[in-house]
């Protein structure tokens, strides 16, 4: 049976798409384009979702792996317990080259007034002013800040995770790598990976796909070479930027992955989860028929976004 979208979230969707297959593709490789996309179409719609008042947020400067100072922000409920418990690193998506902490703030809060779980955002630098390997160190300098200022956050060391959307997700894959091979103590707990940028090679056409893609080849394409440069397209890709191309997965956290069967990294995240399960790393993945990638943004409403977010709230619960 051929492709389509699931009819509710289409219909919901609708508006959305029209608009968005009316705009002119950017060209390969034009990354100013693509961030004022990402401004002006996601931005837009996450900007309408509401706001969460019993969520403070507070500003805190840390040093990357190069001295550069950088911010995170940490989103905190208020009333919560101040009992320690779990903490979460979260990383926009953005396609390597574009989005910030700001742009994705509601999401963020969203969670945090959902489950309680303080979450620390960190405004690591982007592709490609900042190649590889700028964006994975600067969100691991962030989760090693975490762990020297747990106590100070009420922040239990043995329970940290981390998160991350679409490029949040190939980087927080990459950290988990780095997190793994750098001995971490304690160890991350939890890697929640919502339709994450995986793999580098996925930059050829796919027909069958291309009607339905909100992140298109082109954009792919675009969104790698800013970030590896030369070493885009070569057999020399470091698996910290590119997490599908790491020669083992054993002794990884805990991971949850999402995706759409309308997504461009549909095949790359069900053959990461099942490289995941054949390790015999603990995994839960999902994959929602009829969606594109960041679906739940262009229909909130819609029931398959409320069962994803449903099951992303538990597994942030779930450590």
């Amino acid at each position: 049976m051929a492709l389509k979208h699931d009819p509710e979230w289409a219909a919901a969707a609708a508006p959305i798409l029209d608009m968005m297959s009316s705009m002119p593709a950017p060209a390969d490789h034009d990354v100013e384009t693509r961030r004022v996309g990402v401004k002006q179409s996601f931005g837009a719609l996450i900007a309408q979702m509401p706001d969460f008042p019993d969520v403070e947020v507070t500003e805190h400067k840390f040093k990357s792996y190069d001295g550069a100072e950088l911010s995170i922000y940490r989103y905190k409920k208020q009333g919560a317990e101040l009992a320690t418990g779990p903490g979460l690193l979260h990383v926009h998506g953005g396609g390597m080259i574009g989005g910030d902490v700001a742009t994705f703030a509601p999401f963020v809060k969203a969670m945090v007034s959902a489950t309680g779980v303080p979450a620390f955002d960190v405004e690591y630098r982007l592709a490609p002013e900042h190649p590889h390997p700028a964006l994975v160190e600067d969100t691991y300098a962030g989760l090693t800040w975490l762990h020297e200022h747990a106590d100070e956050f009420q922040v239990d060391r043995s329970r940290i995770g981390i998160m991350g959307e679409s490029a949040g997700g190939g980087i927080a894959a990459g950290v988990s790598l780095m997190a793994r091979d750098r001995n971490l103590q304690p160890p991350l707990a939890k890697s929640i990976l919502v339709y994450p940028m995986l793999d580098s090679r996925n930059v050829k056409s796919q027909p069958e796909l291309e009607k339905f893609l909100v992140w298109t080849v082109g954009s792919n394409l675009t969104g790698w070479t800013a970030l590896l440069g030369d070493k885009m397209g070569s057999g020399d890709v470091d698996p910290y930027a590119s997490p599908s191309h790491v020669k083992s997965v054993e002794g990884l956290p805990s991971t949850y992955i999402d995706t759409g069967s309308l997504d461009l990294f549909r095949d790359e995240d069900l053959e990461y989860a099942g490289r995941l399960a054949a390790a015999n790393v603990d995994v839960e993945f999902h994959l929602y028929p009829g969606v594109p990638h960041a679906f739940e943004i262009l229909a909130p409403q819609a029931s398959v976004t409320q069962q994803a977010q449903a099951n992303r709230l538990k597994a942030i619960k779930s450590f």
